[in-house]
């Protein structure tokens, strides 16, 4: 047997290509393909009318059977010619019938239409026009550009080199010494079937590029999504540690407060300050993990909604008009809280100055029964400075940190061309 690595390349390019062959034109022929309607979402389909519209999405269908007609009309005008109706049923209906199988068996549409000619020349006596009668001069171009389009370019290079091959012996064996019009059919032929091969090559690099974009905005999408995510445990870091620190000292201190404490009690306090340091001590470990190279931990703690009055003077002292209104008996929150409802309303001033310029924004906090609302709103952008583009990291920010609390929130354009963001904090009084 021989080893394949052993033959030489032109030996192995050979056996490839009559691979490709079998597999193109000779594995499935009678293989069903109907031809799909096309999609509605075209820039020209989507001005139609409705039913238009809904009609234009089968003009493929309908341009291969306006094919298959002007293939009729040729044998009719031909058959008028001769007189002769046994030619009009010969030469027409067969290549007519080849045009219309591409439509659901394309591979067996081209050899039904290759295989017919000799026929349609023998029967029809057209020795004038050999080896392609006019009907099948036209049917064939038809056939082997609906192939062509329906399959992959090497199948339309078979397809060329096959007919080319049947012209070039059909001339040599059964012309009896008329003329050929087998060059001037192969010429057409090619540059049919190179306009074709373009215009697949096109669109398959087309929806190439538009996959690849797809995984980049989706890979794009997961990496904001996980710096957000860094993003917000750096910052909850601070509070955990926080608790915990807390935790540590008072179990130090407890036994101190009661006289004659059993040892049991002091050993119970003792491991409950061993875990807390220890889970201290973990907590600084993962957010050496997560931190980033130029992160710098914050010298001051947290903001909390104490400092919200600051934060929207800050923003009054970049030009932008806010009015905030707090409803409800403001009480202390949880430290987590307190963070992510502080920093959904800062990151929704700071898309108003970047978004909206000259728009003036009203925030609305709200203490309600379990739990805590916001609504950050503004009007349109106003001016002569334009809207600074942007990528949606901060809505996906703010929607982390509603998630991650369980609560819930919406972020949508107004009927006057401004925006909202309304979030629900579900949250209990701070027990600590």
């Amino acid at each position: 047997m021989t080893d394949t690595n052993t033959r030489s390349p032109e030996i192995r390019l050979l056996q490839s290509l009559l691979q490709g062959l079998r597999h193109d034109l000779f594995d499935d022929v009678l293989a069903y393909r109907l031809l799909p309607p096309v999609g509605q979402d075209g820039p020209a389909t989507r001005r139609l009318p409705g039913r238009i519209r809904a009609y234009a999405a089968w003009r493929r269908h309908a341009l291969v059977v306006a094919a298959a007609m002007l293939v009729v009309f040729v044998a009719l005008e031909v058959s008028i010619g001769n007189n002769s109706a046994e030619l009009f049923a010969v030469s027409g209906f067969l290549p007519a019938a080849a045009v219309l199988l591409t439509l659901a068996r394309p591979v067996a549409a081209f050899w039904l239409s290759l295989l017919s000619t000799p026929f349609v020349a023998v029967l029809g006596d057209y020795y004038d026009d050999y080896p392609w009668p006019a009907t099948s001069f036209v049917s064939h171009l038809v056939v082997m550009t609906v192939v062509a389009a329906r399959t992959r370019p090497r199948t339309a290079a078979w397809m060329w080199v096959i007919s080319a091959v049947y012209g070039a012996f059909a001339e040599a064996v059964f012309s009896r010494g008329h003329g050929s019009n087998a060059p001037p059919f192969l010429v057409v032929a090619a540059f049919a079937l190179l306009i074709v091969t373009v215009l697949h090559v096109r669109r398959e690099a087309r929806e190439e590029v538009s996959a690849q974009q797809t995984v980049t905005a989706q890979e794009r999408s997961k990496r904001t999504l996980l710096e957000e995510r860094t993003t917000i445990a750096r910052e909850l870091h601070d509070v955990v540690a926080h608790h915990m620190s807390v935790v540590a000292i008072q179990a130090e201190a407890a036994p101190y407060r009661v006289e004659n404490p059993p040892p049991e009690l002091e050993q119970a306090f003792a491991t409950i300050r061993e875990n807390a340091v220890a889970a201290l001590t973990e907590l600084r470990r993962i957010l050496g993990v997560v931190r980033a190279e130029d992160y710098e931990a914050p010298d001051a703690p947290q903001p909390t909604l104490a400092d919200l009055d600051g934060l929207i003077a800050n923003v009054r002292d970049a030009g932008l008009s806010v009015d905030a209104t707090v409803t409800g008996a403001a009480r202390e929150l949880p430290q987590g809280v307190e963070l992510s409802a502080y920093r959904i309303v800062q990151e929704a001033l700071s898309n108003v100055l970047r978004h909206a310029p000259g728009a003036s924004a009203k925030v609305e906090v709200s203490y309600v029964l379990g739990g805590l609302g916001l609504r950050v709103v503004n009007g349109p952008a106003r001016g002569l400075v334009k809207p600074s583009p942007g990528a949606g990291h901060g809505i996906t920010g703010m929607r982390e940190r509603v998630t991650m609390l369980n609560g819930e929130m919406t972020a949508e354009a107004t009927e006057d061309g401004g925006y909202e963001v309304a979030a629900f904090i579900p949250a209990q009084r701070d027990a600590s």
